[in-house]
């Protein structure tokens, strides 16, 4: 196992390697000036004249960030700062002058509660409804199930969020939830679980347009993976035995069926994470999806660059997870086998 996750570890790495050498690459060739971005993001104004320091604002911060060398001598400098000091560098537009590991760090917490809750949900609601549906297939709540996840696929998040945003929040239809996700909670006169209550309060309507998405997915991969092993000999000799059906369903069945949804899990987890950058800007919420919109809008290259290693780190490590799973579900699998 040790061999294993030395060489998974290693060619994570280089992958992680050519992500952020093609990410810098392509972040050089967009148009656009993102020097002059930088410094209007940090004005707020664009009414700067070259000679009150405008040009001299683009000339340092072309400089600092490397902009004025060629585009594999700037990609060096990064990779030299990450590999000996281990910067990512300071924000020049988002947060001016602070590294962007804080300004990530910052943010990172509410991102994290946010998809965590969202697959949390999305797979204690996906493997029963896909094990029912699997074990009564072609029935009228089957029949039903899949018309519905299939439409609830189909929808868009931001036009959901919306939707959520204008029936059930503040100011709608029905203004039972908090129009922004993660409103600011005082602690005076409040108790400890008025606090948890209020701040994870906001965070359900968030919470429901990540998930619904993988819901509908994760179900019907549960539905096909179960029928799929419903089929198999092992199955049939388990309930010749005069085993329990819960036994045979959850004991025989539902672990090989796992397989598929750990592969899944693979990327779900990533691609949660870039989902909520439409839900986030929906709901106001100070997250790692909102943090990401503003770095693009402003051309913030170090902070672009760190949010790129982020994403892909998350990537590269939802496959090694699954890869790790996939002994656990399945016996028959080791890492010491050809």
């Amino acid at each position: 196992m040790f061999q294993y996750l030395v060489k998974r570890i290693a060619l994570a790495l280089l992958t992680a390697v050519v992500i952020m050498a093609v990410s810098y690459v392509l972040l050089r060739l967009a148009p656009g000036d993102p020097a002059r971005s930088s410094v209007i993001g940090e004005t707020g104004s664009e009414n700067l004249s070259a000679e009150h320091g405008a040009f001299a604002g683009n000339e340092a911060t072309r400089r600092k960030l490397h902009l004025d060398k060629p585009i594999y001598v700037g990609l060096y400098y990064w990779f030299k700062n990450l590999v000996t000091r281990g910067d990512f560098g300071e924000s020049v537009a988002v947060d001016a002058g602070r590294p962007v590991v804080d300004v990530i760090l910052e943010r990172l917490p509410v991102t994290v509660i946010l998809n965590a809750w969202a697959i949390f949900l999305t797979y204690l609601m996906a493997i029963p409804l896909g094990i029912y549906a699997a074990v009564y297939p072609d029935s009228t709540f089957d029949r039903i199930t899949t018309i519905g996840l299939f439409f609830l696929y189909s929808l868009p998040p931001v036009w959901v969020a919306l939707v959520l945003q204008a029936g059930l929040c503040e100011g709608g239809l029905f203004p039972i939830f908090p129009l922004k996700g993660n409103i600011p909670t005082s602690g005076m006169g409040a108790s400890s679980w008025q606090i948890l209550w209020n701040s994870m309060y906001g965070f359900v309507l968030p919470v429901l347009c990540l998930s619904y998405g993988g819901f509908a997915a994760l179900s019907r991969y549960a539905r096909s993976g179960m029928i799929d092993v419903l089929g198999h000999d092992f199955i049939r000799t388990a309930r010749a035995k005069g085993l329990p059906e819960h036994i045979v369903l959850f004991k025989h069945a539902l672990r090989n069926a796992m397989i598929i949804l750990v592969t899944i899990f693979a990327g779900l987890l990533p691609g949660l994470v870039a989902g909520s950058i439409i839900v986030e800007y929906v709901f106001s919420i100070n997250g790692m999806g909102a943090l990401s919109l503003l770095a693009l809008n402003s051309r913030d290259y170090p902070l672009q660059m760190a949010l790129f290693c982020f994403g892909g780190g998350l990537t590269l490590a939802g496959i090694m997870v699954s890869d790790l799973l996939y002994v656990v579900v399945d016996p028959r699998i080791t890492f010491n086998a050809r």
